[in-house]
């Protein structure tokens, strides 16, 4: 599947909605009505934040509805999640409560047509993957908390490859609301010419290896990537390599950590032949916020940087989102409060 050419969507403006006050922005009840573009229309949550709907990349080309039309189950154990997931037919498959993969580390395949998300704050995933295969499409995954799958001892992992979530060659997948924590390898990686995948509103944190997409000397991949929280985390936050689109906007990056290697951390990394946006984001107390290869391109406006040291890139001319769909530009300084209180799991989710 290849990925579209630049042109605009039906309906998408260019006129940008006048940025409310800092207070105003800050004051939670009306930050998040501060629009830079049409938001999304709200969800059964009550709020744009909290939307039922994909927005970004994964809207185009068809959208993403995950198993929207199958049957709705819940599950509470590894087996009934294995079974649902890997099903041909659609499924909407609710996470209640903690399931512990067995053996530590093991994937659980997500077919095509899935939509996996936690019951309020309840779902995790301890202990394992979820893996999706090449030719995997039309997934949503979202509210869970995928945690703990970290060797004691083996801060680099290179000797394993137990990821949060793993895709190759997937096309239409949202990764939406989850928390990441204590991963052995990459928390989420977007690998091998996947497409059309939006993230957000995601919390991702203690990890060395954190979000990576790329493998691939190919520049497929569209992604969007927004209010998402990187915090404690040492690297690929994220890393980009070959992506025929990036765009970044209203993410938070706090201070990372490595104990063993405190010289060097990084942000957001545009490689390869990658064509970056970055808007409106938030970086504190970050090494190289962010930074782009010879080879592409890296434009970033907007954005808030505190106690920032090392590399700030910008070169190119990348490309314009707003090419491709309308969305929601908070302004940068309202995101700390805001990506705080929305990113992650959230009570109002996954309960109907």
């Amino acid at each position: 599947m290849t990925h579209l050419r630049s042109k605009r969507l039906p309906g998408t403006g260019r006129t940008l909605a006048a940025v409310l006050g800092l207070v105003t922005a800050l004051a939670l009840g009306t930050a998040g009505e501060t629009h830079a573009a049409a938001p999304p229309e709200e969800g059964a949550a009550g709020s744009p934040h909290l939307t039922d709907r994909p927005h970004g990349f994964a809207s185009l080309a068809g959208g993403t509805t995950g198993g929207a039309g199958g049957r709705v189950v819940t599950v509470t154990d590894q087996a009934a999640l294995a079974k649902y997931a890997a099903a041909n037919e659609p499924y909407v498959i609710r996470v209640a409560g903690t399931i512990a993969v067995e053996p530590f580390g093991a994937e659980i395949d997500v077919a095509s047509d899935k939509t996996i998300i936690g019951v309020g704050g309840t779902g995790e995933i301890v202990h394992g993957e979820l893996h999706l295969n090449p030719g995997t499409h039309n997934v949503i995954i979202r509210n869970l908390t995928i945690r703990d799958s970290a060797v004691a001892g083996n801060w680099d992992c290179k000797d394993t490859d137990f990821d949060g979530i793993q895709m190759d060659t997937a096309h239409h997948v949202w990764v939406d609301h989850n928390r990441f924590s204590n991963i052995c390898d990459g928390q989420l990686d977007v690998r091998k010419d996947s497409e059309y995948v939006t993230v957000s509103y995601n919390r991702f944190e203690n990890n060395n290896k954190t979000f990576g997409l790329g493998w691939t000397t190919n520049v497929r991949t569209q992604i969007t990537i927004d209010h998402n929280w990187f915090a404690n985390t040492k690297q690929r936050n994220p890393s980009v390599d070959n992506a025929a689109y990036a765009h970044l906007y209203n993410n938070y990056l706090t201070a990372q950590a490595d104990p063993g290697d405190p010289v060097w951390t990084y942000g957001n990394w545009s490689r390869g032949a990658t064509k970056m946006v970055i808007e409106n984001s938030y970086y504190q107390d970050v090494q190289h916020p962010y930074q782009a290869d010879a080879t592409a391109e890296l434009v970033q406006r907007g954005s808030i940087l505190r106690n920032t040291t090392g590399r700030h890139d910008e070169w190119g001319t990348a490309f314009d989102p707003r090419d491709f769909y309308a969305y929601r530009l908070d302004p940068a300084a309202a995101v700390p409060a805001l990506v705080k209180r929305f990113s992650g799991p959230q009570q109002r989710l996954g309960t109907h």
